[in-house]
């Protein structure tokens, strides 16, 4: 039975391999710290933190999340180590986005379970207010007995407050370095769908639940408000509030004062519920049920869809983490057992040692064997369900060579998401997970054409990797303009040098830019000048509260800018633009696409660190440096391609050329 613990309550542990989970309402960095009996840190090397994740007998997870699984091994602790606090730390802190305080989140809850998943015990940290940092609970040993207390003990100073409190010398420097890892996991992980009403929330058949809590991490991409300018979809939209109940009015007592009362029953439906979702045919005995496209809740199809993609790409980031945990323990479990039969001096004569080697070596095969066959049931699943789902898929979200591109017509509505490419893991290279990111846009996107690792040892130079970068950038700003409405998305571009000429051909060619490339010094500065001016209004129209009081003939839809070759025609006035547009620009409208190599802005320093993690970084070739938002697995990203000799890109932006004439005349 699980302890349910408060605070500085103790419980003793009957196990020394552990697990620690870690639940909140947002993302937090998880870190732990190593304690002597006094409880002091004696070096930064005694704190496992995203920056260096493993320590002896401890790993942490790599980034932030709101969901984090620790393993801890007890019998590997060095006999100085008397105690393991568990530390969360709010990410964003001090940087000025996110919440900033854990009073202003859910209660962040913690659990103690074996390697089988069962709690021992939990303990939810209530209470905080004004902490950023919080020490959740500590494994401490007293008498050659490990027992966890609930701690709760919160600092508004942060981790810097929190290490100094416990000894360490290096406290600032350190938690610094934590920020800065926090910092650059964040800029890398795959953005999480937004939250959800319980109307909208998913609930999926045959599949592991969602948590809840990291879908709408504030630096991951929870949308923000969208002046109805702009024609982009408020958070929540495409039904994912589902109809909500007249319940009291602006004048009712208990309401802000203005507006007629509203006398409708709070319960009675003012509108129809969504349709179930297809049902799945009959399963034979003993066999798992068949899965069906759109088996998600959700109150359209698309919306269904979404959710289930997303319930794949969890349900596959799940089911390889309890593969790996189950791998590294039947190695310790190994190693440990090799390590005894060796200490034996009995052991080492005759065929003793033999025989105990050979015992431990089969009892791994036997664990991982297992493990093995677990991943493949649900792996099975998961092909079955991916092929059912990827030829449902709607444009925004199928690839280029999906039927449903022949028969496409320029839509009247913008979608929930777009696919960006597709992910995928070492341990099921026959699953494509597809990468959808929520629209309206809430990051820029960077796609890297600085030379790249090819996972297969390939070598791509960097002429071609440039060309692939920018072939990259124009098949997402085509599928942008696709699976926009006619008119309500504009895309300009800035190519100093003009090296993109070729590539950008489609989109020349078409008529779908709102204007020539951009080249030269001049191109660049007129371009930014333009846009940063846009921001300006749009946001000064906002903050006086008349979003409708722009001038006549203002252009109110999305813009998107692809810049390539940066920082080639850009100078430092054009840089601080660029920087105020990645900021500024998405809350009203204005995105960016950088087709860049980083290292060619290394002169800038320090100076563009904030703007290159500002960005999703994609690459022109697979690549595996994405992380999901669960449990922070590396993803091999693959770019969308479009099938070679196919005109579908063409094609596609012909009609919305098209469509763009008709609708202005």
């Amino acid at each position: 039975m699980t302890a349910e613990l408060v605070r500085g309550q103790n419980h003793p542990l009957s196990q020394s391999r552990l697990e620690i989970r870690i639940s909140a309402g947002t993302p937090v960095a998880a870190a732990a710290a190593l304690g002597d009996e006094n409880g002091r840190i004696h070096g930064t090397e005694w704190v496992a933190h995203p920056g260096a994740p493993v320590q002896p007998g401890l790993e942490v997870s790599r980034q932030a999340a709101a969901d984090h699984r620790l393993a801890v091994d007890l019998d590997a602790m060095t006999d100085a180590v008397h105690r393991v606090s568990v530390l969360l730390a709010l990410p964003a802190a001090n940087a000025g986005a996110g919440p900033a305080r854990f009073g202003s989140v859910a209660a962040p809850f913690v659990a103690v379970t074996g390697l089988d998943g069962i709690e021992v015990a939990s303990y939810t940290i209530t209470g905080l207010d004004l902490e950023s940092a919080v020490v959740a609970l500590e494994l401490y040993r007293r008498q050659g007995v490990w027992k966890v207390r609930a701690v709760g003990q919160g600092y508004a100073g942060g981790l810097a407050e929190l290490f100094a409190d416990q000894g360490l010398s290096e406290a600032a420097q350190l938690a610094a370095g934590i920020d800065e890892a926090v910092a650059k996991g964040l800029a890398r992980s795959v953005q999480a769908p937004p939250p959800r009403t319980p109307e909208g929330d998913r609930s999926r058949q045959a599949a592991a639940p969602a948590v809840g809590p990291d879908q709408g991490a504030a630096p991951q991409g929870a949308p923000g408000p969208v002046p109805p300018a702009y024609g982009g979809q408020p958070a929540g939209g495409h039904g994912q509030g589902g109809p909500q109940p007249a319940y009291g009015s602006a004048t009712d007592p208990h309401a802000p004062s203005g507006g007629p009362v509203n006398y409708s029953h709070p319960r009675r439906q003012t509108s129809a519920p969504p349709p179930p979702p297809p049902a799945a045919p009959p399963a034979q005995p003993g066999q798992p049920a068949r899965p069906v496209a759109g088996d998600a809740t959700g109150w359209s199809m698309e919306e269904r869809l979404y959710n289930q993609v997303w319930g794949m790409f969890e349900d596959l980031a799940r089911t390889a983490a309890a593969y790996r945990s189950a791998v590294d323990f039947a190695e310790s479990r190994m190693d440990k057992e090799l390590e005894q039969a060796l200490s034996d001096p009995r052991s080492r004569i005759g065929g003793q040692g033999d025989a105990a080697r050979e015992a431990a070596r089969a009892r791994y095969t036997q664990l991982v064997d297992q493990a093995r066959a677990s991943l493949d049931r649900d792996l099975d699943q998961l092909v079955a369900e991916s092929e059912v789902v990827e030829p449902a898929l709607p444009p925004a979200f199928a690839r280029w060579d999906n039927p449903c591109w022949h028969a496409y017509r320029v839509p009247m509505e913008i979608p929930m998401a777009l696919r960006l490419g597709d992910l995928r893991l070492p341990e099921a290279e026959s699953i494509r997970i597809p990468m959808l990111l929520r629209l309206p846009l809430e990051r820029g996107l960077w796609i890297d054409s600085g030379r790249t690792d090819s996972l297969d040892g390939s070598f791509t130079d960097s002429h071609d990797m440039r060309r692939l970068a920018m072939d990259t950038a124009v098949a997402h700003a085509a599928r942008l303009l696709a699976v926009y409405p006619a008119g309500e998305f504009t895309v300009h571009v800035v190519d100093p040098a003009g090296s993109g000429a070729q590539a950008l051909a489609p989109l020349t060619q078409t008529g779908v830019l709102a204007g020539p490339p951009a080249q030269g010094a001049a191109g660049v500065t007129e371009v930014l000048a333009r846009l940063t001016q846009r921001v300006d209004l749009v946001q000064m129209a906002l903050r006086g509260g008349a979003p409708d009081a722009l001038p006549p003939g203002f252009d109110t839809s999305q813009q998107l800018l692809i810049v390539n070759d940066f920082p080639h025609g850009f100078d430092d006035r054009a840089v601080n633009q660029l920087r105020y547009l990645v900021d500024e620009g998405p809350s009203v409208g204005v995105h960016l696409m950088m087709v860049a190599d980083r290292e060619e802005s290394a002169g800038y320093g320090p100076l563009l660190d904030p703007l290159w993690r500002s960005l999703l970084r994609l690459t022109a070739v697979p690549d595996d440096h994405l992380a999901d938002p669960w449990v922070g697995h590396a993803w091999t990203y693959e770019p969308p391609s479009v099938p070679p000799g196919s005109e579908v890109l063409r094609q596609v932006l012909t009609q919305v050329a098209e469509a763009r004439r008709t609708g202005n005349r």
